[in-house]
């Protein structure tokens, strides 16, 4: 898949339009791609980065993730504890790191390096891939507005830790 060339001001966190059923925004942190693929192709590192607030430092599966890789993460939301088990779905070293969750939904995070040694990266929400009921029920909980929320707070999160 292509990715579509997205212009983003300095520290700017902008919406991407990627289609129907995904939420996507892209900002500038200034980091290498490598290391910041590096850190998301990591799942024990990703409550390092998570803007929901729900992603736990407790992980099983390894630490740098290949195609095809399942992890499970600890999590909580309003107080109660689940864990997720995903499986890797695409995976690009230093441009893409992508993983399925159980519900069909994706969480894709892109890389692109910019002239100036910093990295343009896009975080996507995708519930293309999500059955009929499975989507309807994201839609009627507000999930795609309240994912747009965190992955706006995930990329300030980098900008703040790397700059941005």
């Amino acid at each position: 898949m292509t990715r579509p060339k997205v212009e983003v001001m300095e520290h700017s966190i902008e919406q991407v339009d990627r289609g129907e059923r995904r939420v996507a925004y892209c900002a500038r942190v200034h980091a290498d791609a490598h290391e910041l693929w590096a850190m998301l192709a990591n799942p024990h590192r990703h409550h390092e980065v998570d803007g929901s607030g729900t992603v736990k430092p407790t992980v099983i599966g390894p630490r740098e993730l290949i195609l095809g890789d399942r992890f499970r993460v600890d999590m909580a939301m309003y107080g109660i504890p689940y864990s997720i088990t995903s499986t890797v779905t695409d995976l690009v070293p230093g441009a893409v790191v992508e993983w399925r969750h159980p519900g069909g939904h994706r969480w894709r995070w892109e890389f692109e390096p910019v002239d100036d040694g910093a990295t343009l990266v896009t975080e996507i929400f995708d519930y293309t891939g999500s059955p009929g009921p499975v989507a309807a029920a994201l839609e009627r909980l507000k999930r795609p507005a309240r994912n747009a929320d965190s992955i706006r707070e995930s990329l300030a999160n980098l900008q703040r830790r790397f700059g941005g």
